[in-house]
């Protein structure tokens, strides 16, 4: 593979330095505004990150700012982005960069990966983008690449293959090692895609290119999921009190959205009796209650079920966190999940 893999460096880098998106984290070789846009790009296309990233810097605008924000406003700041866990790592590694770095972001490669959140990817992305070292950034893109190119039918989900990918595309890296990875990732958004027919007529590879030669892009890479899915019920009630705020509270510290705000919920679905005795036990005396409607949200191992019920009460009470609507959309995060059974009570 390497003889082969030897031949991308001229013609990737020719094509990324014509081609290449002008994108805000690319105006410029700073470290933040590299981290950032990448931390928020591995689950979310450019497109969508774009606003996000513009919201995020004007509020962070350096790696301080962010290692002293409240840990609510980082919350807000990032919803909609979904994997919370990744902001709280952002603002721990913020806090390492200024109290151990002196606010300057460590290099190389090997001290990127010691801090929180940073893995193999993202320090690969920092260390060659910013400081031109020459080490990997391997993401989904550049596994399907790597693969089409050479023709591999590994499967490219399986944390072996990706290392050793990574460790194929070292011997490789030329002197512009940001531009290569960059290029990596800039041909597997546009050119060699994921899902459809990739473009293969403007691909700077395609002359080397096993899949293309051997027309097998619509059968690589090939990716085997190992990991069974499971399913969770929950009912979710929209409380609302006589003075129109709406009650939420926070998820435990740890687990799946640790720490973040949620509309109160019981497992399983229930009738309306059981629902009610709910209701009582928590303290509230409930006036209506309106079946809102179903909603699903998947996350990256689980299916959540959701049955959504409007529920006015006679009273607050301090179990939980009463907000108005406006407070709830500027100060308080709430993850997409119950934002979905939300937006079923705005409809109505």
């Amino acid at each position: 593979m390497n003889e082969t893999l030897s031949y991308i460096a001229e013609p990737l880098v020719n094509w990324y330095e014509q081609n290449k998106r002008e994108l805000p984290w690319r105006q410029d070789k700073e470290p933040y505004h590299v981290w950032i846009s990448e931390i928020m790009l591995q689950q979310t296309r450019i497109e969508a990150v774009m606003r996000y990233y513009e919201r995020f810097m004007q509020a962070l605008p350096d790696v301080k700012a962010l290692s002293e924000v409240d840990d609510d406003a980082l919350m807000k700041l990032w919803e909609g982005l979904g994997y919370y866990s990744r902001a709280r790592n952002l603002k721990k590694a913020a806090q390492v960069i200024v109290t151990q770095y002196d606010g300057t972001f460590p290099q190389p490669y090997d001290e990127l990966r010691k801090l929180p959140g940073i893995g193999d990817y993202t320090a690969g992305a920092i260390a060659s983008i910013c400081f031109d070292e020459r080490v990997p950034a391997v993401d989904g893109n550049v596994l399907r690449v790597i693969a089409r190119y050479t023709g591999s039918r590994e499967n490219v989900l399986d944390p072996l293959v990706k290392k050793d990918v990574a460790q194929r595309l070292t011997a490789v890296i030329p002197e512009k090692a940001g531009a290569f990875n960059e290029g990596l990732m800039e041909l597997g958004e546009r050119v060699c895609l994921p899902n459809g027919e990739p473009d293969c007529p403007r691909c700077p590879l395609k002359e080397n290119c096993t899949a293309y030669r051997e027309g097998l892009t619509a059968a690589l890479p090939v990716r085997i999921k190992k990991q069974k899915r499971t399913k969770a019920q929950y009912s979710v009630f929209l409380l609302t009190s006589p003075a129109g705020r709406i009650a939420i509270e926070k998820r435990p510290g740890s687990g799946l959205l640790a720490g973040l705000y949620q509309l109160p919920n019981i497992e399983d679905f229930h009738m309306d009796e059981a629902l009610l005795s709910v209701l009582s036990d928590w303290g509230l005396e409930p006036l209506t209650l309106t079946v809102l409607g179903e909603k699903k949200h998947v996350f990256t191992h689980i299916d959540w079920y959701m049955k959504g019920y409007a529920v006015t009460v006679a009273k607050e009470n301090a179990r939980f966190l009463w907000v108005t609507p406006q407070e709830l959309k500027e100060t308080y995060s709430l993850p997409t999940a119950f934002q979905k059974i939300y937006r079923l009570h705005e409809n109505l």
